[in-house]
């Protein structure tokens, strides 16, 4: 068989039945075999960036990896704006790229396409690169690719094959997935654990990314009913217990604010003599510091240590080590320990007195979406100050539907990764929230949309500016410059492209018109008007205007 078909029947070997792409010159007989074959459906984007964007929606809604396809190149390049988010939450996506010709690869001759090292390019933001020079050898390299992402740590790999691989014919052997056995630690380190979470009095859960990613929030919520022991999740863990449970705490982004009920979380992380980190990076570090014993699950282990010396580390998979841990902790509290629940509540309802009490704009509006959004519909957020706010603020309650750009913070993602997740959950609403900044970096994906009945709604907060920008400097700097936006009627806009538009008379509308766009059969643009706006006094904001390189200095040459 050819290389392309070679690929394209290892692709559906291993399950995939989407391929996000752009047909192009270096990959014409992988697109001639992807036509060829009925069980994968290859959905054309507008541009590469959001190739990645929808292959990485898909996967982190989905449970499964995404996959995308782009030429070489200029085409990779556009992609890895992609890999960046996928990397940053940790998210199986395999790229799929052309490749100059096998006798050209590293000369420099001027090929169409040609980088110097083009997996290099994307070395820092994949987990691991591959070639496939001949049709014999794409089935390896797709075996290795999906050992890599189902194995430790998922992350975005990259395989390249050359143009004539795809067409040319040789005898190939196909291969049968690999087979993946959870790590789980050894029962030494979990006894070790158990007795240390045991003999606790004020143990704490701190739930991350990657408790969603090992499809571990059952797990979770049978550890917490079966020890209580409540719960606070990162924003990549929100979802993996519901923000109504009893003994969830909710989301912190920041370990430390100003604000009284925000304090009062921090205070509760504090107290804590045992955090039991799951799948979580501490990015800001123990919360209870060194005065508490971290004990650190996590399928990364060069995660295991990094915080501070008074870790137990439990080198595993979330689900497999809650699973094994879970009887013996259970054993080691007899059931004694008390339930916290109405602490829990008392902290909560302290957090929304103060969030009414203070009346910042950003509650207001995300309270108006939260009551117009069904409680299971998949949420992409943007980076806006909304899409800030709700990291902290907005309540989720079902697993794998809050998703945000993380660490990685890609302006204009969420549109098309809110695609992607729509095409893997075509039942479930999916909603995004983005604003007129972002929007317009991804909204040629409308034509995508409508093409493919990819029904999105998409809400846009328009103020004509790059507004967080424009505020910031004009506080902090004497005034915007550069910030101004020119935008066109996004109702028009959208409907340019046969998509239904609507438009806002202000933000707290949103409860209406949200449930009325999600009853259409169309991709719908909602146009959502609003001024300037505050920064809240939430936080999350907090550590970002203390930075020093955020207000005007005399010096900076420290380290």
């Amino acid at each position: 068989m050819t290389g392309g078909e070679a690929l394209v029947k290892s692709l559906v070997n291993e399950g995939v039945e989407v391929v996000f792409g752009i047909p192009g010159i270096q990959v014409y007989g992988i697109i001639a075999a992807l036509r060829d074959e009925p069980g994968i459906r290859l959905i054309t984007t507008r541009h590469e960036q959001a190739t990645t964007f929808m292959a990485d929606g898909y996967a982190r809604s989905s449970g499964r990896p995404g996959v995308a396809l782009v030429v070489p190149g200029a085409g990779l390049y556009n992609a890895a704006s992609g890999l960046t988010n996928a990397f940053a939450r940790s998210s199986p996506v395999l790229l799929i790229a052309g490749q100059i010709p096998r006798g050209a690869v590293g000369k420099n001759l001027g090929a169409v396409h040609e980088v110097t090292d083009q997996p290099g390019t994307v070395r820092s933001v994949t987990k691991w690169q591959g070639q496939a020079s001949r049709p014999r050898d794409v089935p390896d390299a797709v075996f290795e690719a999906f050992r890599q992402m189902r194995t430790g740590r998922p992350r975005p790999v990259l395989i390249e094959i050359p143009p004539e691989a795809g067409v040319e014919r040789e005898e190939v052997q196909l291969r049968n997935p690999a087979r993946i056995s959870r790590i789980v630690p050894s029962r030494e380190h979990l006894e070790e654990a158990a007795r240390v979470i045991g003999a606790s009095r004020t143990p704490l859960i701190l739930a991350g990314g990657g408790v969603a990613r090992s499809d571990a929030e059952e797990a979770l919520i049978r550890l917490v009913e079966a020890t209580n022991i409540p719960v606070v999740t990162s924003s990549g863990g929100k979802g993996s217990i519901p923000d109504r449970h009893p003994l969830s705490y909710g989301s912190c982004f920041s370990p430390r604010g100003e604000r009284q009920e925000m304090n009062q979380l921090y205070e509760v992380m504090q107290s804590a003599d045992v955090i039991v980190g799951i799948g979580t990076r501490f990015s800001l570090g123990n919360p209870a510091g060194e005065s508490s014993i971290l004990v650190n699950i996590n399928i990364d282990d060069s995660e295991l240590t990094r915080v501070q010396s008074s870790t137990i580390p439990l080198h595993g998979d979330a689900r497999a080590t809650i699973e094994a841990l879970l009887p013996l902790v259970v054993e080691a509290t007899a059931g004694n320990r008390p339930s916290p629940a109405e602490a829990v509540a008392a902290a909560r309802n302290l957090i929304a007195y103060y969030d009414i009490r203070l009346k910042e704009p950003q509650y207001a509006v995300l309270e108006a979406m939260q009551a117009g959004i069904p409680e299971d519909t998949f949420v992409a957020w943007d980076v806006t100050q909304f899409g800030y706010y709700a990291r902290t603020h907005y309540k989720v309650n079902h697993p794998k539907t809050y998703i945000d750009s993380g660490y990685s913070f890609n302006l204009g993602y969420a549109f098309p990764t809110a695609l992607g997740v729509k095409v893997a959950q075509p039942d479930r609403p999916v909603v995004c929230v983005t604003g007129d900044g972002g929007f317009m970096f991804n909204s040629s994906e409308l034509s995508t949309a409508v093409k493919y009945g990819v029904n999105v709604v998409t809400v846009v907060f328009r103020n004509d500016s790059y507004g967080n920008v424009a505020r910031d400097l004009d506080e902090a700097f004497g005034g915007a410059y550069g910030t101004d936006l020119h935008n066109p009627d996004f109702v028009k806009f959208a409907e340019s492209f046969g998509a239904e538009g609507m438009r806002a008379k202000n933000p707290l509308d949103l409860e209406r018109l949200i449930p009325l766009a999600l009853e259409h059969d169309a991709p719908v643009v909602i146009d959502v008007p609003f001024g300037d706006m505050p920064i809240p006094r939430a936080p999350q904001f907090a550590p970002v205007y203390n930075l020093p390189w955020t207000m005007p200095q005399d010096g900076l040459i420290e380290s």
